[in-house]
């Protein structure tokens, strides 16, 4: 019966790729919110069941589109409420609750300040990068503002529209556009900067397949100072129809340090590692295997989440 579930499940995601496909544009409008609301909230109940990547190649080639798809109407979605909070004549961080998934980013932010916390071991990081910000950089504002109140933070993306928003978006709070600054450039264009940094953040849309995203992680790991911190977003189950998925196994370089499966409306996986000098890399590379995982369930005051470590126990 659950394989029964399971496929139902995967047709019902198909169904709505095919209608999302269809549409004239995927700007913000009846149309496109309803689609994509049902898109998420079929997406989001937990399922161990379902590993997208041993699904056929035809349902690979619709997920691969699905997410292209669900990146271009992520980007339309913030830049219309970009625009909108912009226009207020007050700070328009006021008015951050506007945005429908205000609450998933202030949960994700939480639970990404906690993970940053508990492997810092007390050291407040002093410069932030965020890697593919956006035009609503939430998590970013959210760190910032509530979590990490004397940090730096630079926000990098490659679309000059964006960044302008964004900084508009900051411009008019006086602590946050003192600690915010926001960069057009390309990852791949990023060297020797990226060794200022003690904490890394890459966008779970930066790399958008397998491929692309290993190449940005390969570069990130040749610039970045050896115990900086990588936090990346990644996605578990029938969430990996929406965002790609990251494994340790990819994160070559890097010490991966615990991984993050939220089970509850808070989309993204949180995978966290930290960047290897040279004599780790030659005694402990080997050991990131993506099968030997151990696999704890945890609680919290509200909600029920699954931490994986990939610490591996294996000889060299």
């Amino acid at each position: 019966m659950g394989y029964c579930q399971d496929d139902q499940l995967v047709n019902k995601i198909c169904d709505l790729y095919e209608k999302i496909s269809k549409l004239e544009t995927l700007k913000p409008c009846e149309d496109v919110d309803i689609l994509f609301k049902q898109l998420v909230s079929t997406c989001i109940p937990p399922n161990p069941n379902i590993d997208v990547t041993k699904m056929s190649e035809n349902i690979q080639e619709m997920r691969s589109n699905l997410i292209k798809i669900c990146g271009e109407a992520e980007g339309y979605l913030e830049h219309h409420f970009s625009s909108i909070l912009t226009s207020f004549e007050d700070n328009p961080l006021n008015h951050l609750n506007l945005f429908p998934y205000y609450n998933n980013y202030l949960k994700l932010s939480k639970l990404e300040f906690d993970l940053l916390e508990q492997n810092l071991h007390g050291s407040v990081p002093k410069t932030i990068a965020f890697i593919g910000s956006g035009p609503l950089p939430l998590t970013s504002i959210v760190l910032a503002s509530s979590h990490l109140k004397d940090s730096i933070f630079h926000n990098f993306d490659i679309d000059p529209s964006a960044n302008l928003v964004a900084t508009r978006l900051v411009s008019s709070d006086p602590d946050l556009s003192q600690r915010m600054f926001f960069h057009t450039v390309n990852v791949m264009d990023l060297t020797d900067s990226l060794k200022s940094f003690d904490v890394v953040f890459l966008a779970a849309l930066v790399g958008m397949d397998k491929k692309e995203k290993i190449k940005v992680i390969e570069h990130l790991e040749k610039h970045m100072s050896p115990g900086a911190l990588l936090m990346l977003r990644s996605a578990h189950g029938p969430r990996a129809f929406l965002y790609p998925i990251v494994e340790p196994c990819d994160l070559q370089g890097f010490e991966v340090l615990s991984v993050y499966h939220p089970t509850d409306e808070v989309i993204n996986s949180i995978v966290i590692s930290r960047k290897l000098d040279g004599d780790d890399i030659t005694h402990e590379a080997s050991d990131l295997v993506c099968n030997c995982h151990k696999i704890h369930a945890i609680m919290n005051k509200k909600k029920s989440i699954i931490e994986e470590f990939a610490g591996a126990e294996e000889p060299v």
